[in-house]
C-alpha cells in the first residue's frame, strides 16, 4: 500500500485490482476515475477505489461504460443513494434478462451442435465400417 492509506498510486492501484495502467489512464479520460494529480503522477483515493470496483464489476455483468458513468453519477443525488440503487436495479434488471435470454440461445445452439455432432460420428462410423468391408 501506499504512504498513505488514504490514496494509492497507479502502479498499487493495478496490483490491487488486476488491471493495467493504461485501463486505468482510460477510465480516467472517461470520467469514470478522478484520480488526484501531483505533475506526472496519479494519486487514487478511497472514493476512486470503490469506484473502480463498480466499473470492474458492472462491466463483468456486461454493462457499457456509459450506463456504469450514468450510474455513478447518481451517487451525489443527495438523497441518501436512493435514485442510484433504483436505476442500477431497472439496469441490473434489463442485463439480467438479456443474458438470461442469451443463455437460453446458446443452449439451443449447444443442443443443435451436439446432434450435429452426434450425426457426424455416426457417419464416420458407417463410411469406416463400408471402406472396411469393401476392402
Amino acid at each position: 500500500m501506499s504512504t498513505t492509506n488514504e490514496t494509492m498510486t497507479i502502479r498499487e492501484m493495478c496490483d490491487a485490482f488486476g488491471v493495467t495502467a493504461r485501463t486505468l489512464r482510460f477510465y480516467e479520460a472517461k470520467e469514470l476515475l478522478f484520480p488526484i494529480r501531483e505533475g506526472q503522477k496519479r494519486l487514487f483515493t478511497h472514493r476512486d477505489r470503490g469506484r473502480l470496483k463498480l466499473i470492474l464489476r458492472g462491466k463483468r455483468f456486461g454493462f457499457s461504460l456509459e450506463e456504469i458513468r450514468q450510474l455513478l453519477d447518481l451517487y451525489n443525488m443527495g438523497d441518501a443513494q436512493l435514485t442510484q440503487l433504483e436505476r442500477t436495479l431497472e439496469v441490473a434488471q434489463d442485463r439480467l434478462r438479456d443474458m438470461e435470454k442469451q443463455r437460453d440461445e446458446l443452449n439451443v445452439a449447444i443442443e443443435e451442435l451436439k446432434e450435429q455432432m452426434g450425426w457426424g460420428e455416426q457417419m464416420v462410423t458407417s463410411l469406416k465400417q463400408e471402406k472396411k468391408a469393401a476392402e
